[in-house]
């Protein structure tokens, strides 16, 4: 990272995907064309990322093509006007993404975001009703990095 000073801590960049509730998941196509998604997601401590799909789709083809993955989170992009500026904070993960086969890891990714998504409720019937026709997503996190505006910095020290 060229700013080196604006780069967030490890600790504070999983904050980051631990407080998200959405980014871009940022694939290849088989014609090697880009292609970034908006999804919801869940970060597991264990260096993983799970995401929901539909079982077939341009995401899931990208995928089976190219498993090299990209994902950013946008904690925080206040525009200050006044400055010319954003104040913001960011985290970029680079791994690879495959699809869970595994009823096993199926059924985890499936109570990680129920349980980021709808906490305190029992997601038994809703995983019942979709498990036949939702994928499971998991991206394993190779590298991640974050930054933050300078001024973010300047105002916490």
């Amino acid at each position: 990272m060229r700013r080196f000073r604006q780069q967030l801590p490890s600790e504070a960049a999983v904050g980051v995907l631990e407080k998200g509730t959405n980014g871009v998941l940022s694939l290849i196509d088989s014609d090697g064309e880009p292609y970034g998604v908006p999804v919801s997601y869940v970060f597991d401590r264990d260096g993983y990322i799970y995401f929901h799909s539909a079982i077939q789709g341009h995401k899931i083809d990208c995928i089976r093509a190219e498993p090299r993955c990209s994902f950013c989170v946008v904690d925080q992009d206040h525009i200050v006007p006044g400055e010319f500026t954003t104040y913001f904070r960011s985290v970029i993960a680079s791994g690879c993404v495959e699809i869970i086969s595994d009823t096993e890891g199926i059924l985890k990714g499936l109570r990680l975001l129920c349980g980021k998504y709808s906490p305190g409720i029992d997601p038994s019937a809703e995983i019942e009703r979709c498990l036949g026709h939702v994928s499971i997503l998991r991206m394993k996190i190779l590298e991640i990095s974050g930054k933050e505006a300078i001024e973010l910095i300047r105002a916490s020290e």
